[in-house]
């Protein structure tokens, strides 16, 4: 299980004493306060809960925002365990069984498109029911909406590496009769690990976007506040303190560089070592962090400590066999196992369709779709008009920032942390705004969308535009070719298969924060625009599951819809006309 080695083979043999003391010194030092915190912390998630008399707002003092903050951070990477739980154990059933394969990936799709509001409206009695009197639930639930925020793509991404493994490596872990636990951390989870990185960065930003949702919970006609720093931007938008929510942005800039710093930047680099074949990185990723860790000589005694516990392990799973398919299938039993998976598969799903029919037709009416069905399509021509403005403005820009590599170890990390900042903390100032200037939040709102959403399509258009080949840009300039035809032949086509990944990803996420753009408040002033965003959460508020329900189906269809009759033929556009490989 050489994945679990941290820092195989580039520790600190050699290295200076003293620079290994004070290496050392600075890695205990940072453990005991990691410690501490995660004790002083988790003081408060067992606290007494009582529904009837919870808050529905925290306190604004500025004394209290450092552990609002620290509260908020330790959901955030609770949610990202849990996310990459759920990764390995979905993407890998998803990628090894052809007949889960077929349930699983679609059902992907299906949820991705749900808003997060949806999850906790749903969700948030189970988790009270299973904690009763105690601030767990609340907090599970919490942390389980970030989850449903930053789950779905990690899987996604985890789920391709799985099936577009080389076939050399493949062959070598099948001769070398490795079990699937050994094949699972020796060649699966390397193999993937660089995808799998770089999207849970991405995913860990879009969850910072969904952290009031997330603390300030409004769902069945109660509001329960937990304390963060989420709720505490909510709290001061209500009392209109300026003041406040500019600290709490000051705080949370603070907190996103430090979690890049200490956290997704040395994993990045330290990834890097997993780069399959002769490739190198375009842009080396580097991390003083990382290279405290590497001359330190602790990360290799844990390893150490923990060497017996993993070839336990590896002796406890071998009796779940080799990872090797058997070569011959006999067509007949699997074309009889296909049909009864079908027909089981069929008839779960229709009794569910059944179910859910009679329940809305009973509870407000199947002519509810076609409401939601109308204000859905207010809220695509948002996002039609938010992915097209996004692409003017930022695929020139990106180009430029990917083709020069100087610009580009500036400009990515800042791009990252603009991406990981969550956007709707300076929601209460676009709102003062269109209050002052009259501006119909119909308009505003996709102002808003846009905040959170378009960073997707120039992150992944620098990373095509750096991935272009030296020797085309050389033979372009070599040629004479002009400027205009340069970006037409060579540019737009080289990049056009990464702002079709960010489109798809931009849209998602418009889709997903209509919820909370499309009905904003500040103080006594709510301002509403119309639309599918608004009817689910003014539905979620109200505890009409029954609306959720239509809401969400409807967002749904149009997301899966999207997906499969537009992005997805432009996927195979990118691949059998624009591709560089």
């Amino acid at each position: 299980m050489t994945i679990l080695r941290p820092f195989a083979g580039q520790t600190s043999v050699g290295a200076h004493s003293g620079t290994r003391l004070a290496a050392d010194a600075i890695v205990l030092v940072g453990f005991a306060v990691l410690l501490f915190l995660l004790i002083r912390l988790a003081a408060g998630v067992g606290a007494p809960f009582n529904p009837s008399t919870a808050a529905a707002s925290v306190s604004t003092d500025p004394a209290k925002l450092p552990l609002y903050a620290a509260r908020s951070l330790l959901r955030m990477f609770a949610a990202l365990g849990a996310s990459l739980v759920f990764t390995f154990v979905y993407a890998t059933a998803a990628a090894r069984s052809r007949r889960a394969e077929k349930i699983l990936i679609p059902l992907l799709d299906i949820l991705q498109s749900v808003p997060v509001l949806a999850f906790l409206s749903v969700t948030l009695t189970i988790w009270l029911v299973l904690f009763p009197n105690s601030m767990l639930g609340l907090e599970c639930a919490s942390v389980f909406a970030i989850f449903t925020s930053q789950a779905w793509n990690m899987a996604f991404a985890f789920y391709i590496s799985l099936t577009t493994q080389p076939r050399e490596l493949d062959e070598a872990a099948r001769l070398l009769r490795l079990t699937k636990w050994q094949r699972f951390w020796k060649l699966d989870v390397p193999s993937g690990m660089i995808p799998l990185v770089w999207n849970g960065m991405m995913s860990f930003g879009g969850g910072w976007f969904f952290l009031v949702a997330s603390e300030v919970i409004s769902v069945n006609g109660h509001t329960y506040a937990l304390p963060g720093i989420g709720s505490y931007v909510a709290a001061a938008t209500a009392e209109e303190n300026i003041p406040a929510i500019l600290l709490a942005i000051v705080v949370m800039v603070l907190m996103v560089i430090g979690v890049n710093t200490l956290f997704w930047r040395p994993l990045t680099a330290w990834a890097e070592k997993f780069r399959i074949g002769d490739t190198t990185a375009t842009v080396l990723q580097r991390s003083v962090t990382l290279n405290v860790l590497r001359h330190s000589g602790i990360p290799r005694y844990l390893a150490m400590a923990f060497r017996p516990f993993a070839r336990g392990l590896d002796v406890v799973t071998r009796p779940f066999g080799i990872a090797d398919n058997p070569l011959i299938v006999r067509p007949a039993r699997r074309r009889a196992g296909d049909i009864v998976f079908a027909v089981v598969v069929g008839a779960l799903v229709l009794w569910g369709l059944i179910e859910m029919v009679v329940y809305i037709q009973g509870a407000v009416g199947l002519w509810e779709f076609g409401r939601a069905f109308l204000l859905g399509l207010a809220t695509f021509a948002r996002v039609v008009v938010l992915v097209l403005v996004a692409t003017v403005v930022w695929v020139p820009i990106g180009v430029w920032i990917g083709m020069n590599p100087r610009i580009t170890q500036f400009a990515q990390p800042v791009v990252q942390v603009l991406a990981s900042f969550p956007a709707n903390f300076l929601f209460p100032f676009v709102t003062l705004l269109l209050i002052q200037t009259g501006i119909s939040l119909n308009i505003g709102s996709i102002f808003l969308m846009a905040l959170g959403a378009q960073w997707y399509i120039l992150f992944n258009v620098i990373a095509g535009a750096s991935a272009i080949p030296a020797d085309l840009r050389e033979a372009a300039v070599n040629l004479g070719v002009t400027r205009r035809l340069r970006w037409k032949a060579l540019i737009l086509p080289a990049v056009f298969s990464s702002w079709v990944t960010g489109g798809i990803t931009a849209a998602g996420g418009a889709w997903n924060a209509s919820i909370v753009s499309e009905i904003v408040s500040y103080g006594h002033t709510t301002l509403t625009a119309t639309g599918l965003g608004t009817y689910i959460a003014q539905a979620t508020t109200a505890g009409d599951f029954a609306r959720v329900f239509v809401g969400v189906m409807v967002m749904t269809l149009f997301v899966v819809g999207l997906n499969r009759l537009f992005w997805r033929r432009l996927y195979r556009l990118a691949e059998t006309r624009y591709s560089l490989t």
